[in-house]
């Protein structure tokens, strides 16, 4: 398969428009200009390839276009938007789920160009589970299981009892839209019973929206002791769930409410200071 540096090729007609243009732009400017003129790159007739970079690839097939990208990545030759735009207006899900277990060039990408596809979302949930994956890793597949929880819903639950990933199952299952019981039980039990995360499980009170957890998200706001960060997570909340705190507080003496507070303004609404 014959491949291309397109981008190579695209930076040094960059090169030269620089120097015929050199003062004529801002910093700020540039900013726009060299992604547009990289677009326009992208319809160029080049002689050596015998077409533009976007009529290139638009001639391959889909099986094609993944095998490109793959040899592209292990014969080191930069990726282009080009190659990746063809891919993504294609329906090649099916073919890029292998490159999930491929090198970690391929798994980045195939991640990128795949994103919440319900075909990868059982493959995402077994590399959130992996010993092997980077926390980094593990937060991408998360933000794409959460698009489509309730896919998944069983195993978060399954796997949750088992301890395993637990904070990672309880952010799946806050993000699923068929309520149960079962799950509203478990977010109020984290909710309840660990303190030392109290802003977070509140978020995912927040985001499963069952209107029952208002109560319990009033009666701890009310408390004394939450500090200031944990004061905003629950307000939010409660005022994602509909419900609406305006008791006066004070946190002048709290460390983070001290650090904001001297960046300047009133921010704070209902706040005594």
């Amino acid at each position: 398969m014959k491949l291309y540096d397109f981008d190579g090729m695209f930076d040094e007609k960059l090169a030269d428009y620089l120097k015929k243009n050199s003062g004529k732009h801002k910093e700020s400017e540039w900013e726009d200009i060299i992604p547009a003129l990289y677009k326009k790159f992208g319809d160029t007739f080049i002689k050596s390839v015998g077409d533009t970079p976007n009529g290139f690839y638009a001639k391959m097939t889909d099986g094609e276009l993944v095998k490109a990208l793959s040899t592209h990545l292990k014969q080191g030759v930069p990726v282009s938007e080009f190659l990746c735009n063809a891919i993504e207006s294609r329906n090649a899900v099916k073919l890029l789920l292998p490159l999930l277990d491929g090198s970690e060039g391929e798994r980045d990408y195939a991640i990128n160009l795949i994103g919440a596809d319900k075909d990868a979302i059982g493959k995402y949930f077994e590399m959130l589970l992996d010993e092997n994956s980077s926390e980094d890793l593990k937060n991408r597949c998360v933000d794409y299981i959460k698009e489509n929880a309730d896919l998944v819903l069983e195993r978060a639950v399954e796997n949750y009892n088992k301890n395993r990933e637990r904070e990672y199952m309880l952010e799946i299952m806050s993000r699923c839209k068929v309520r149960s019981d079962k799950v509203f039980d478990i977010l109020l039990k984290e909710f309840r019973t660990d303190p030392e995360n109290l802003p977070m499980h509140a978020s995912y009170l927040a985001a499963y929206g069952d209107e029952r957890a208002l109560e319990y998200l009033l009666d701890k706001i009310d408390e004394e002791g939450i500090t200031f960060i944990e004061y905003q997570e629950l307000k939010f909340a409660i005022e994602a769930l509909g419900g609406e705190y305006t008791k006066k507080r004070d946190f002048s003496n709290d460390p983070y409410f001290q650090l904001i507070k001297s960046g300047g303004g009133d921010i704070f609404g209902g706040i005594k200071n």
